[in-house]
This record gives C-alpha cells, sequence and structure tokens, in this order.
C-alpha cells in the first residue's frame, strides 16, 4: 500500500493547459477590470473593442489578404491571438472551464508542446473553415475553436481505446455530438450565427492532427502503409 501522503488531492494540472488558460484568463481579467474602472482610465472602458479589432479574427480580411497577395504580419497575427479575445465574461469563463477539462484529459497522453500546437492548429483550421462559410458576421473570436480540436484529440484517444477493448468505436464521437445538439437548441432558442462551424472545423482537424500528435502516432501511420 502507498502512504498517504503520496496523494494529492487534486491532481495538479499540466503545464501547456495552465498556460492557455492563463493567457485566457489574464487578458479576460484585464477587460473586465478596465470595463469596471478598476484599472486604466476611462479609456479601458474601450479595450476589448480595440482588441477585438486588432488581434480578433476577421474573414473579409483573409478574403482581401488572397485577392491582392499581401500578407502584412498585423493580420497573420490574428490566426494565434483570435482564441485569446472573448466577447464576454461569460464567453471567456466557459471557455476557460472545457480548455482545463479537455486539456488536462488530453495531456495525460499527449506531450505538452503536442497539446499546445493541437489547440492552436485547430483553431487556425477552424478560422479557414469559418471564412467559407461566414455570413454578414465576418468576426470570430475566442478560444472554442481550439478547445473543440482538443476535443478532437480526446475523441480519438476514445476512438483507439475503444478498438483495443473491442468496443464500438462510434461511442466516442457521443461527446461532439451532444455538443452539436446543444449547439442547436441554444441556436433555435437564441438565434445562431456562423461561429459553430469553426468549432467543427476546429473539432475535425483536432481529431486528424490526433493521429500524427499522439504518442506513437507516426509508427501506427508506417505500420498501416507497410500492410496496404
Amino acid at each position: 500500500m502507498s502512504s498517504p501522503e503520496n496523494h494529492t488531492v487534486v491532481n495538479p494540472l499540466p503545464p501547456a493547459v495552465v498556460a492557455l488558460f492563463l493567457v485566457v484568463l489574464g487578458v479576460e481579467a484585464t477587460f473586465s477590470l478596465g470595463n469596471r474602472g478598476l484599472v486604466g482610465g476611462p479609456a479601458a472602458v474601450g479595450w476589448r473593442t480595440v482588441a477585438i479589432q486588432d488581434y480578433g479574427y476577421n474573414a473579409d480580411v483573409l478574403r482581401w489578404m488572397l485577392q491582392n497577395n499581401i500578407w502584412p504580419l498585423e493580420h497573420l497575427k490574428r490566426f494565434v491571438t483570435f482564441p485569446f479575445i472573448h466577447g464576454t465574461f461569460t464567453h471567456a469563463l466557459f471557455a476557460g472551464v472545457m480548455l482545463l477539462a479537455l486539456g488536462k484529459f488530453v495531456s495525460e497522453v499527449f506531450a505538452q508542446w503536442a497539446v499546445i500546437v493541437l489547440f492552436l492548429l485547430s483553431g487556425i483550421i477552424g478560422a479557414l473553415g469559418f471564412t467559407l462559410f461566414a455570413g454578414a458576421q465576418p468576426w470570430l473570436m475566442g478560444a472554442f475553436p481550439g478547445v473543440y480540436g482538443l476535443i478532437g484529440g480526446f475523441t480519438y484517444l476514445m476512438w483507439l481505446k475503444l478498438g483495443q477493448m473491442g468496443e464500438k468505436q462510434y461511442r466516442a464521437f457521443t461527446l461532439i455530438g451532444v455538443l452539436m445538439l446543444l449547439q442547436l437548441i441554444f441556436g433555435l432558442l437564441f438565434g445562431a450565427n456562423s461561429t459553430w462551424i469553426a468549432d467543427v472545423t476546429g473539432f475535425g482537424a483536432g481529431f486528424i492532427l490526433s493521429i500524427f500528435l499522439a504518442p506513437g502516432g507516426w509508427r501506427r501511420i508506417r505500420s498501416r502503409i507497410r500492410r496496404n
């Protein structure tokens, strides 16, 4: 039997997940405190709006860059900054909680660097998918496309586990199915927007990227190629 001193009440969170969460929390705390006049003076009330304009993702901007073949860094940076800008405190809170939960699970299998890559690349690909179908509202912000990428990683791990156990692997997609159903219900009740496209694209990207980022991923791919 192991000593009680070797156990902690709460399992420590992986550093990569904590780092991502702290960035989300720090940015939102700055906006919230500024909006209440606690920091930054009167000008701080507009910090969130300015940040969205400068660091949020805009599908029209990408279309402009594609049409003109001009790629200024001030706009390219939006691909990696928009996940840390949220429209409201509630938006940031839900995204942060899901980031901690899914990130912790994925980090138990993935390397720390792989979790960050999975989150950021899923967000980037989610933004590209959003660009294809964005309607009258071209703005995209928040961590959800990256979080859905982590859900894709979670789903991939469950898919592998169910396959090893001889169970039906489609059950691995239960979580994303429930989340999409909830999004549909909220959309019907409160009005939908096209940002869900970024979430779904981020999920798909996360699932596919996990094939390569998961430990032993390249080995499994090479083995399948050789068998074929």
